[in-house]
Parts: structure tokens; C-alpha cells; sequence
């Protein structure tokens, strides 16, 4: 029993981030490679402050982590199964509901 209550917190804490669209976009962002905050605020069009909290709060769930290169820090995924994952993710959805995404037969998922 404490097996599922620990695999339930973990999957509440991926939910979590994943319940809000910049933070998934986030991802998705880093799912193609690491990336410094100014550039993910500038392709995501959110404010710096905006991104830093998002960012902390993944960080916080475990998905994201940071390298410092001299005064800038870069993110990326904290473990490439996270890329994986995601994908799985999205494919899943897809399967469910290939609504969900109107060009996804022409031109990939969303």
C-alpha cells in the first residue's frame, strides 16, 4: 500500500505540472534540448517573472534542473525518460482523441 501512495504522490506531482499550459509548454520547450529562461520567455511570450515561477515550480517537481554557465543558467530536463514520457503522453492523447489535435495527421501533433 505505501508503494501506490508514493507512486500516486509522484503522479500528482507530474500532473500538477502539467495541469498548467506554460508549464507543459515549458516542456515541451526543453523536450527538444536545454534553453536559457530568456529564450524560453521570448518563444513562450511570457514575462520573465512569469517564467521564473513556472520554472521554480518545476524545478520543485523534479523535472526540471539547472547548470550554471558563469552568470547564466541554462534548464533542461532533469532525466531524458522525461522526453520520452512526454511523448508517450501526447501519442496517448492523441490515441484517445485524435481531435485533440486538428493537424495532427498532417503535420505531427500540436
Amino acid at each position: 500500500m505505501l508503494k501506490v501512495a508514493t507512486e500516486a504522490k509522484v503522479l500528482s506531482r507530474f500532473g500538477h505540472a502539467l495541469s498548467d499550459p506554460t508549464r507543459s509548454r515549458i516542456l515541451l520547450a526543453l523536450r527538444e534540448g536545454p534553453r536559457y529562461p530568456a529564450d524560453l520567455a521570448e518563444m513562450l511570450g511570457a514575462s520573465r517573472t512569469n517564467l521564473s515561477n513556472h520554472l521554480a515550480c518545476l524545478r520543485g517537481c523534479g523535472l526540471v534542473i539547472t547548470a550554471s554557465e558563469g552568470r547564466r543558467t541554462r534548464y533542461e530536463l532533469a532525466q531524458p525518460e522525461i522526453a520520452h514520457a512526454l511523448g508517450d503522453l501526447l501519442g496517448l492523447v492523441l490515441a484517445v482523441d485524435p481531435a485533440a489535435c486538428a493537424t495532427s495527421e498532417t503535420e505531427g501533433c500540436c
